[in-house]
């Protein structure tokens, strides 16, 4: 595919490559991971991994229009298409090594390319998950249960592991991120709560008399160590 000059043909039959290898991916993970190559090099993967990015990118934007966005300001949201695209490749590298280290653990002869192949292509339910993630506590848990089962289904048909021992040991994995993904949505909730009470407050702070501002320093203070001990 990267041997062929770069034209507007090529850019439209990799683009529905890309979208099709994706749609396979959410709509037939067994399937996909049962003929997805082992070997091949990483040009492909690499590819597709950024594209996800692009596309997390664009979604956020669109989203940040109406307010929904993880960006604050346009400007980042902008910035977000740009940086998305090589952070996930940098830690689609990273990841890979951990799932290399774990299915080697489990007993997988597969190689490290076929690690991060497997990584890489699971990164395609990602741009739905990030539209999910829109729903408080909701949103966070269907993304990591779906990526649960991504990955035991590249577990069972790549590595050959078996279902019982893959669900355990990814169950486990990913219910541990579950349980950091709500504590932490919980604590930035809480947080921005008392943030937006802060500024109304800080709106009508210069009136006030220097007891009054220690009254409502401290307030906010206590309201954000009250978040932080329910947690």
């Amino acid at each position: 595919m990267a041997d062929k000059p770069i034209t507007e043909e090529w850019m439209k039959d990799n683009i529905a490559s890309i979208l099709n290898t994706m749609k396979e991916v959410i709509m037939n993970p067994v399937g996909f991971f049962r003929t997805m190559p082992k070997r091949g090099g990483f040009i492909d993967p690499i590819i597709f991994v950024a594209s996800m990015g692009v596309l997390m990118g664009v979604i956020n934007l669109v989203l940040s229009i109406v307010g929904l966005g993880f960006t604050r300001s346009f400007g980042m949201a902008i910035l977000y298409i740009v940086i998305m695209p090589l952070l996930s490749v940098v830690f689609g590298f990273v990841g890979a090594a951990i799932l290399f280290i774990i299915w080697r653990i489990m007993g997988s002869p597969e190689s490290y390319e076929t690690a991060y192949r497997c990584g890489a292509y699971t990164s395609a339910i990602t741009p739905v998950t990030t539209i999910i993630g829109i729903i408080p506590y909701l949103g966070g848990i269907v993304g990591i249960v779906w990526m649960a089962y991504i990955t035991v289904c590249a577990s069972v048909e790549v590595h050959g592991i078996k279902v019982k021992t893959a669900w355990i040991v990814f169950g486990i994995l990913f219910g541990l991120l579950l349980l950091m993904n709500i504590s932490g949505t919980y604590t930035a909730r809480h947080f921005n709560s008392g943030m937006e009470q802060w500024e109304k407050t800080s709106q009508d702070f210069d009136k006030m008399s220097a007891e009054e501002k220690g009254k409502a320093a401290g307030e906010f203070l206590k309201g954000m160590e009250k978040a932080i001990k329910k947690e």
